[in-house]
């Protein structure tokens, strides 16, 4: 990379801190217990939005799997998500009515709170409809994962985002409150990826998958993608580009070998395909708070009206990471 490229990126990465220093002012603190985080804490960071039936199955899942302490923007909810999360002990919590989009997708509140709370710590970034798995993630925690990276000088850790959806029609795939959504959306597409390398970030791009399949088959394209850097070791300076897709410095992106060997990396199971996804859809098509003035959510909406069922005989059942293994869409690297 020349010299000039380099510090354009070092200038867009001032620039990108100092526009979350800013937006800091958009958010109100409601419970603050940050100063019970301690040296070694595991944390999770996400910003939410109405997703009151979600968050007891979200909550349990990560703290088995060994997040100390979660930090929330809570984005303007009315549906009792903000209560719910005052009376979890290991919640601190910030509300915003501010423009989401206007902040960048959310990316700029939580740039300003890893900034101020993250540094030093293993920083988990996930929606409430993602569920993180790695290798050998039934057996082992997450901070044996982040020992093994740290004993490797390895500061970021891939996972390839992997849409799930049921057998029977996305509105009768109904997920009760506190029932893992996996139970319900247990199908994902095995193939169908497309992968490029940006070339000014270095980090891999995918796009494919089912919802490429059944919303964007006439322009694969603009698919979302799928590529994500969910789990970092907090440094000052560090800041995420675009959702987790792409972080600052640019050595954090190196998350996958190209040739030769093999990264460990993981998946996020993405169960968004619910019997709430039409409401929800709807909701945001009319709010217009996504990329691309909610192109992505125009798009669900059209080919929700054409048919609701994701499911192909080529859909895969899932069981475990090791089946995704076997699969190539994640690796366990040389962690053994």
């Amino acid at each position: 990379m020349s010299l000039a490229s380099t510090y354009r990126l070092r200038l867009e990465r001032k620039k990108k801190r100092l526009r979350a220093v800013r937006k800091s002012r958009e958010l109100t603190p409601v419970v603050d217990r940050t100063d019970e985080i301690r040296a070694k804490d595991i944390l999770l960071f996400c910003t939410l939005r109405n997703e009151r039936q979600r968050l007891p199955y979200f909550m349990a899942y990560y703290r088995k799997l060994g997040i100390n302490r979660f930090l929330f923007v809570d984005n303007g909810s009315d549906d009792g998500s903000r209560e719910y999360l005052l009376d979890q002990s290991d919640v601190s919590l910030w509300s915003t009515t501010q423009s989401y989009r206007r902040a960048k997708f959310g990316v700029d509140w939580l740039n300003w709170l890893l900034a101020r709370h993250g540094v030093g710590h293993w920083t988990l970034v996930v929606d409430v409809d993602e569920f993180f798995v790695y290798p050998f993630c039934d057996s082992r925690p997450l901070p044996a994962l982040t020992d093994w990276l740290d004993a490797s000088s390895i500061r970021s850790f891939g996972a390839m985002l992997l849409d799930m959806y049921p057998k029977e029609s996305i509105e009768d795939a109904v997920c009760k409150e506190g029932q893992n959504p996996l139970e319900v959306a247990e199908y994902f597409d095995a193939g169908n990826y497309m992968i490029s390398r940006n070339p000014k970030y270095g980090n891999l791009w995918i796009q494919g998958g089912a919802r490429a399949r059944a919303f964007f088959g006439n322009e694969p394209e603009r698919a979302p993608a799928l590529n994500k850097i969910p789990l970092v070791k907090w440094s000052r300076g560090n800041v995420y580009i675009s959702s987790t897709h792409t972080l600052l410095p640019r050595g954090l992106n190196l998350v996958y070998d190209e040739n030769g060997g093999e990264k460990a990396s993981g998946c996020l199971l993405h169960a968004k395909f619910l019997s709430s996804f039409p409401e929800k859809s709807q909701e945001e098509l009319t709010r217009k708070q996504h990329y691309a003035n909610s192109h992505e959510y125009r798009a669900y909406n059209k080919g929700l009206k054409r048919g609701t069922s994701l499911w192909t005989k080529w859909s895969e059942k899932y069981i475990n990471w090791r089946q995704l293994e076997i699969l190539g869409l994640m690796s366990k690297g040389s962690w053994v």
